[in-house]
C-alpha cells in the first residue's frame, strides 16, 4: 500500500473511531436517561429490554479503540485478534440475553404476554459473536507461529 493510502486508510479509521465513539455515548445516554425520564411501571421493562444492548455497545466500542489505534499507527495485524474476541464476546452475550433472558424476564415481571418470542436476530448476532471469538483466537495462534517462524529466519 501506497503512503498515501496509508495515510487515508488511517484517517478514515480515525473518523470510524469517533463515529463509534458518538454512536456508544449517544445511545448509552439514552440508556441511562430510559429509566429516570419514564413512568414508574415502564423502567424495569426498559432495563430489561436494554440488557442486549448494553452487550451491543461494549462491541461497537471495541471496534472503535481498535480503529482508534490503527489510526495512531498501530498495525493491523496487531489490533485485530483481540477486537474479534471482544466483538465476538458482546455479540454472542447480547444475542444469549436477547433469546434466553429478555423474553423471560419480561413475562416474568408481567410487561408481556406469556407466549414464546424467537428471537431470530439475536440468535443470529449470538452465532456470529461465537464465530467471531474463534476466529480471533485462530489470529493469535497464526500471530504466534509467524512469530515464531519469523524468529528462525
Amino acid at each position: 500500500m501506497s503512503a498515501e493510502k496509508t495515510k487515508d486508510f488511517h484517517r478514515v479509521c480515525g473518523q470510524f473511531r469517533w463515529m463509534a465513539t458518538f454512536m456508544v455515548v449517544g445511545v448509552g445516554t439514552i440508556l441511562a436517561l430510559g429509566p429516570l425520564v419514564l413512568p414508574h411501571g415502564y423502567k424495569l421493562g426498559f432495563v430489561v429490554w436494554s440488557l442486549p444492548a448494553v452487550c451491543y455497545l461494549f462491541g461497537v466500542w471495541s471496534i472503535g479503540q481498535a480503529l482508534g489505534q490503527i489510526a495512531k499507527g498501530r498495525l493491523f495485524q496487531a489490533a485485530l485478534p483481540s477486537t474479534l474476541r471482544q466483538v465476538g464476546i458482546s455479540l454472542a452475550a447480547g444475542g444469549a440475553i436477547s433469546v434466553f433472558l429478555v423474553g423471560n424476564l419480561m413475562r416474568l415481571i408481567g410487561v408481556q404476554g406469556s407466549h414464546p418470542n424467537f428471537d431470530v436476530p439475536g440468535m443470529t448476532l449470538g452465532m456470529i459473536g461465537g464465530a467471531l471469538f474463534l476466529l480471533g483466537r485462530v489470529m493469535d495462534q497464526a500471530l504466534a507461529a509467524q512469530a515464531e517462524l519469523d524468529e528462525m529466519i
